[in-house]
C-alpha cells in the first residue's frame, strides 16, 4: 500500500485492486478545507473516511462526487478492501468539549491500517482494541491541543502495538491550527534522526515483528 499525507489527517491511501490488475483502490481520509492554511487539489478516489464533522476533516468538495463516502461507525466492502469505522470521542470527557470520533480499520492488501482520526481519549477501552483488531500501520495524531500529545501516543500505540506508526495531525509549515510539532514524539520513539519522504510503501512482507518502523511523510498540500 501507498501512503502520502498532506498534512492535519489526511492521507492518501492506494493498493492494487486486483492482483492481475493495474487498476487501484484509493481511499482519501479527512480532507480539510482552506481555512486550516493549506489547500487540498480536488481528488479522485473511490472511498473518502471522515472521522468527524469539522471543518478540517470533512471537506467533501475536495473529491470527486462518485467518491463512497464513509463517516461513522459500521462496517463497509469495496472491491477487495474492508472498511470498519468504530466509535470513539474527540476529547477525554466523552465527548463533552468536542464531540465524537470515528476510528477506521482498513484491511486491502494484508495489511491492517488504523487510522485514528482526531482521537482525544487518553486511552483506549477494551471494546474498541477488540474492534480495532491487530494493527500493521498506525496512523497517529500526535500534535495536542485538540488530540493526543506524544505522552497520550506513546500509550495509545503501547496498547494496539502496531508493527508501524506514522504520525500525523502537528505543526507543520502553512498550517494556521495551533499545534505541536513532531520532535517530542519523534524523539520519544527513537526516531529522531528518521527523514521525512513524499510517500512510502508498506507490504507485510516489509514490515518486522517485535520493532516498531516509525515513518515520518512530508505534507504534499501547499499554502492556500
Amino acid at each position: 500500500m501507498d501512503f502520502k499525507w498532506y498534512g492535519q489527517s489526511c492521507f492518501y491511501i492506494s493498493g492494487k485492486k486486483k492482483k492481475k490488475s493495474r487498476k487501484k483502490v484509493s481511499i482519501l481520509t479527512d480532507p480539510f478545507d482552506e481555512s486550516v492554511g493549506l489547500k487540498l487539489y480536488k481528488k479522485n478516489v473511490e472511498v473518502v473516511l471522515v472521522s468527524h464533522s469539522h471543518g478540517d476533516h470533512n471537506n467533501l468538495d475536495a473529491v470527486n462526487e462518485e467518491a463512497f463516502v464513509i463517516d461513522g461507525p459500521g462496517e463497509y466492502e469495496v472491491e477487495n478492501t474492508f472498511i470498519k469505522g468504530v466509535f470513539s470521542y474527540h476529547d477525554d470527557k466523552k465527548g463533552e468539549e468536542r464531540g465524537i470520533n470515528t476510528i477506521y480499520v482498513i484491511e486491502s492488501e494484508g495489511l491492517n491500517i488504523c487510522h485514528l482520526g482526531d482521537l482525544g481519549q487518553k486511552e483506549l477501552n477494551d471494546e474498541q482494541i477488540k474492534e480495532i483488531g491487530e494493527v500493521d500501520v498506525l496512523l497517529i495524531p500526535i500534535g495536542a491541543t485538540y488530540t493526543l500529545d506524544t505522552k497520550k501516543a506513546s500509550a495509545i500505540i503501547s496498547q494496539l502495538e502496531p508493527k508501524a506508526v506514522i504520525p500525523m495531525h502537528y505543526k507543520i509549515p502553512g498550517l494556521k491550527v495551533d499545534l505541536e510539532g513532531p520532535e517530542a514524539f519523534m524523539k520519544a520513539m527513537g526516531a529522531k534522526d528518521v527523514e521525512g519522504k513524499d510517500k512510502v510503501s508498506i507490504s507485510k512482507s516489509s514490515l518486522s515483528e517485535g520493532e516498531i518502523q516509525i515513518y515520518k511523510l512530508n505534507p504534499q498540500s501547499k499554502k492556500a
